[in-house]
């Protein structure tokens, strides 16, 4: 009897190690998912595991209800709901973000009912354990399993489940797990069930299993399907890769760059964006030797640099390696950016471009710096005070730095935002725009030691031989700027300790576009 009772208290543990391991997460794939969809990587971490963290607490509240001849059934049945949701969150979320604008109401219900679900079942296995164990090994013990089980549930996602199986099958894989030890569970507890219940419970996970292979099964073209809705042009290619998702579409001939839901690029006006950002800055510089691009895992930008002479090294920084993958290796993107990335020239580092400034050595004639968008906290540092600072140290005595800044019209202030903590790194700035097409009115910053010009530049001698669009003509067009349309005169210094500027992007007048 007593190895019996601790035969039964070892798989109640096993099963809350099980919980702890898909509840974990559930709470990462909820804010990936909400990342994707909505944007603001570390706010939507916040969100989810804050909401989810709250509703434990209503399932630990909602256990009470439960009565002593009820509390196995109950347990093993918020199992089986636990595994259902956690199996299908990703591929209901993908439709109905394919066909609704509302859809990031349900990620956030889903962080509900799921922290509710744990949250119900940890009391209850507590409860269900209190015959087995005294009290004090009862509660640290059922807690320690659970926790252990949130770690190895996080390095599981962190490592294989979301750069190998994607959001596709990791929930799957989750929820099989979660099923497979609640199935244990209830095979040495069935006997403390009544058998009316117990028939019914052997029903469900007969039912469970079948619905978890159609799952399986149809989990890829449903999630395609649930893509395939989000983009006006037909998904070509689509990757979940450990730092954000990267789809590429097609039209025709046309092809377009697209990362977390962003576009990134289209095959069909890129050049109008990287020829205004290379060429001048380019001219200007009397060096080539050494040039540090920061982004630009597409290959364009660098396309673009390969056009001038005297080039020695350019070393690439991009965080996620798939991309410069696809950059070196896709069709579409070598027929584009012309084989670029695979010029014996090239240096590819996969790091974080902050880490790489930071620790790196060398100085550059010419830094490029073609990164997303500060639209959230963790791209925000890129456009610091601390990061500038940082870059100009690593600029030769005559060398020259160039940012995207996104739209000086679109997001006003913050275009002018990047101006003002480039300036108060030390730089003195050279503000350039243009429009294109399919992205709008975009802006860059040039940054230098030694004030630029602005007849200087727009007398530039730069070679149009190999180019699409840029001529001295434009050069005038480009570094020519109205009023700002909206009032500058409070715009404060971006810093990693106060992060303004994703807050002046936010606010930008977007629906314009």
């Amino acid at each position: 009897m007593i190895n019996n009772s601790k035969k039964q208290s070892k798989v109640l543990k096993l099963a809350l190690f099980a919980t702890g391991i898909s509840g974990i997460v559930a709470e990462y794939i909820l804010s990936t998912l909400a990342s994707y969809f909505i944007g603001n990587a570390i706010l939507q971490f916040t969100l989810i595991v804050s909401i989810m963290l709250f509703s434990m607490g209503l399932g630990a509240r909602l256990s009470k209800s439960f009565d002593k001849q009820h509390i196995i059934s109950g347990f093993i049945f918020t199992e089986l709901i636990l595994s259902l949701l956690v199996s299908f969150v990703a591929i209901i979320c993908y439709l109905l973000y394919g066909i609704s604008e509302k859809s990031w109401i349900f990620i956030y219900l889903f962080s509900v009912v799921i922290g509710l679900l744990i949250g119900l079942e940890i009391p209850l296995a507590m409860r269900i354990n209190d015959k087995f164990e005294s009290l004090e090994h009862n509660i640290s013990n059922i807690l320690e399993y659970d926790y252990y089980g949130s770690l190895i549930g996080g390095l599981f996602f962190a490592f294989i489940g979301l750069p190998y199986l994607g959001l596709t099958y990791t929930p799957f894989i989750l929820g099989l797990i979660n099923f497979c030890a609640s199935f244990w569970l209830f095979q040495v507890l069935k006997h403390e069930i009544k058998p009316k219940t117990r028939k019914i419970i052997y029903w469900t996970y007969t039912l469970l299993a079948i619905v978890l292979l159609v799952g399986v099964l149809l989990a890829k073209p449903l999630i395609k399907y649930g893509e395939q809705a989000k983009y006006k042009d037909k998904v070509v290619y689509e990757k979940q890769t450990r730092y954000q998702k990267i789809v590429m579409t097609q039209w025709m001939d046309n092809f377009s760059l697209y990362i977390n839901g962003n576009q990134q690029l289209s095959s069909f006006d890129e050049y109008l964006y990287h020829e205004p950002m290379v060429h001048p800055i380019m001219t200007i510089s009397k060096y080539h030797q050494n040039i540090l691009v920061l982004g630009g895992g597409d290959g364009c930008l660098v396309r673009e640099i390969l056009k001038h002479d005297n080039i020695s090294n350019i070393t690439l920084v991009d965080l996620d390696p798939e991309m410069t993958i696809l950059g070196k290796s896709h069709p579409l993107l070598l027929q584009l950016n012309n084989s670029a990335l695979n010029d014996n020239r090239i240096k590819i580092v996969n790091q974080d471009a902050f880490q790489f400034v930071e620790q790196t050595k060398e100085l550059y004639d010419v830094i490029f710096v073609d990164l997303p968008d500060p639209n959230s906290v963790d791209l925000n540092k890129l456009y610091t005070k601390e990061f500038y600072k940082l870059t100009l140290k690593k600029l030769s005595k005559e060398g020259l730095f160039i940012t995207q800044s996104g739209s000086p019209y679109y997001a006003t202030k913050a275009f002018y935002c990047i101006k003002k903590t480039m300036e108060s790194a030390g730089f003195k700035t050279f503000p350039l725009h243009n429009q294109v097409l399919t992205l709008g009115e975009w802006g860059w910053m040039i940054g230098s030691r030694n004030k630029i010009l602005k007849d200087d530049f727009q007398n530039l001698n730069i070679n149009t031989q190999n180019l699409k669009w840029l001529n001295k003509e434009s050069l005038s067009q480009i570094s020519s700027f109205g009023k700002p349309l909206v009032d500058t005169s409070g715009i404060v210094v971006n810093t990693i300790f106060k992060p303004t500027l994703y807050t002046y992007y936010k606010a930008g007048n977007w629906n314009l576009f």
